[in-house]
Formats: structure tokens, C-alpha cells, sequence
């Protein structure tokens, strides 16, 4: 696994140990930044069940401001530590939290310090589990995802997700194999409303 553009390209990554663990593929992770990468420079980045951290890294490598990375797993925690290491990122531009996704999501305004909102959040849970708890709350939560920003999920090619949540609607479905990519934004008249 390793960087695939950018200005930390080329740096070689640590991948999980565990078979339970599915890293997002180098292919999939190419194509998702080619849609999203004129939203990643100067942007904040919310990478939930971020697993190895490489698609967290992969946006700072393109240019992001910050991502913020979650993962509930302790181990995988530590692997996002070491592959921030590896990629020699700066510590103000990365943060790392050992949380379950929704958790964090319910906490993040409890938080003293620190972001809590983002233009670009990427949600890869494991396949089998239920992703409309985090996604019901992104929809109903107006304030974690910003007006102009996206939100991408990557599931199994077999799951169908809603076209609608609440504020957040589908604008895109990428499959690629066994797994698919699907984009969701803000509703249009919640944008008007909070501009």
C-alpha cells in the first residue's frame, strides 16, 4: 500500500495484520480523489473506520488542511499513528481518535478544542455492518457536514444505500468490483437556508 499522488507520493504504507481489516484498494482510492480533488486542497477531511489511515493521508498528500481520523479499533489506531510517521506528516495537520463512528459523531460538539465540521467525510465501515445510524445522523446533524461538502461512503457493490437521508441526498453511485462509492451532499434548500 503506499501514497498515490501528491506531495508525500510514492511513501510506502503499513497495512493491517488482521484479514478483518479491508483496506480501501489502491484502484478505488485512485478513483475516488480523481472525482473529489478539486474539493481536497485547503479542505478539512473526516476519515471515519479509517483502518490503515491511507485515505486520510491520501488527502493530506493532495493537499488537504487537516483529516481527522477514526477508528474504534486501538490497533488500528496505532497503525494510523505509525503511517503519519512514515509519511513524515506534521502532527498539526492529523488528528487521531480511537472512537466507534457514531460515538464520535454524537460527541464531536462536546469537544473543548478542535474541528467539528468538515468539507469532505469518507465513511468505510466493515461491509456487514448497519450504515444508517452514522448516515441517519449526518443527515439530521446540518453542522458536521459543511454546505458545500461531500460526503462519500464506500460499501459492498451488493448494499444499496438510501437516496435520501434527511439534509444529505445521492448524487452518485461509483461501483468497482465488489465495492461501490456512493456521493452524498446536501440537500439544496438546506444550503439556501443556512447561507
Amino acid at each position: 500500500m503506499r501514497v498515490i499522488a501528491g506531495k508525500y507520493r510514492g511513501r510506502n504504507l503499513k497495512s493491517p495484520s488482521s484479514a478483518q481489516v479491508r483496506p480501501t484498494s489502491d484502484r478505488l482510492r485512485e478513483t475516488l480523489f480523481n472525482i473529489i480533488s478539486a474539493k481536497v486542497e485547503g479542505r478539512r477531511f473526516l476519515d471515519l473506520c479509517a483502518g490503515s489511515g491511507a485515505v486520510g493521508i491520501e488527502a493530506l498528500s493532495r493537499g488537504a488542511q487537516h483529516a481527522t481520523l477514526v477508528d474504534q479499533s486501538r490497533k488500528m489506531s496505532e497503525l494510523i499513528k505509525s503511517n503519519l510517521e512514515l509519511s513524515r506528516i506534521p502532527a498539526k495537520e492529523a488528528q487521531v481518535f480511537i472512537s466507534d463512528a457514531l460515538a464520535f459523531l454524537r460527541n464531536t460538539n462536546k469537544r473543548s478544542a478542535g474541528i467539528k465540521s468538515w468539507d469532505l467525510i469518507f465513511f468505510d465501515p466493515p461491509y456487514a455492518v448497519d450504515y444508517l445510524p452514522v448516515l441517519e445522523l449526518l443527515g439530521s446533524n446540518s453542522d458536521l457536514l459543511n454546505n458545500d461538502g461531500v460526503l462519500v461512503v464506500e460499501h459492498s457493490s451488493k448494499k444499496n444505500l438510501p437516496e435520501m437521508l434527511d439534509g444529505l441526498i445521492r448524487t452518485r453511485v461509483l461501483k468497482q468490483g465488489d465495492s461501490s462509492l456512493s456521493f452524498y451532499q446536501k440537500v439544496p434548500e438546506l444550503k439556501s437556508s443556512k447561507e
